[in-house]
């Protein structure tokens, strides 16, 4: 397993304050999990969106708390600021090394289908993920999914076809779908498809208008009503 390491420093400023390392480049983060109490922590920006690049949440990284002993982490979540699309908060779980964990891997569509390449199909792709189970150490970025199988719209590629390193398992139902080929819709259908759509809008527009209507009537009502006082002066 080739090493991925990430550095890192302990943190005492908490609450609105971290906002002044968010404008020095730093990410206020926490470490917990297997092996440490619960830990506060900054990270530089720019090294850890390098080393999420690399690691994503499926790889181990070596995390290293100024000259403390190193921590095995996993990226378990992180935060982004909507505006500048910046990373402005990290947690990272500390993993036991010597016990099998399960972790959520990524799936990298390979290779081209004929389904899709000579008959005009339309490549489908129900999952972009699944769940391994393994030692930490087995981990990986992402699994592979070989399109070429799909050769007919009847092929089908399942979790269970998925190749896997020696000691890892997928948790997932082995006849889940990953990836199949649609054919191409014919004139009549997309006839179909347009004449189905544009009842649908025609039926939102009269529900529209419906509602528009009660509207107006209620407001006309309301209107009719004598206001306070207006009773007592008619019936005088």
């Amino acid at each position: 397993m080739s090493t991925i390491t990430l550095n890192a420093e302990p943190r005492t400023i908490k609450g609105r304050k971290t906002n002044q390392l968010r404008a020095e480049g730093k990410v206020p983060a926490v470490v917990y999990g297997a092996g440490t109490e619960s830990k506060p922590i900054t990270i530089e920006q720019n090294q850890f969106l390098k080393t999420y690049k690399q690691a994503g949440e499926s790889m181990i990284i070596e995390l290293k708390v100024n000259d403390d002993k190193p921590l095995h982490v996993l990226v378990h979540d992180y935060q982004l600021d909507p505006v500048r699309d910046e990373v402005t908060h990290v947690d990272f779980r500390s993993i036991d090394m010597d016990k099998e964990i399960d972790a959520v891997v990524a799936l990298e569509f390979i290779g081209e289908s004929a389904a899709v390449k000579a008959l005009g199909g339309t490549l489908l792709r129900p999952r972009d993920s699944v769940t391994v189970h393994c030692l930490p150490s087995k981990l990986m970025r992402t699994l592979s999914v070989d399109l070429s199988k799909l050769e007919t719209f009847e092929d089908v590629v399942n979790v269970s076809d998925i190749d896997l390193p020696e000691g890892v398992s997928i948790v997932d139902d082995g006849n889940l779908t990953v990836a199949v080929v649609s054919k191409p819709r014919t004139a009549q259908e997309l006839a179909e498809l347009d004449e189905e759509i544009e009842g649908e809008a025609g039926e939102a527009a009269a529900e529209d208008e419906d509602k528009e209507g009660e509207t107006k009537e209620g407001a006309e009502a309301e209107g009719d009503k004598p206001k306070e006082g207006e009773e007592e002066k008619a019936s005088e």
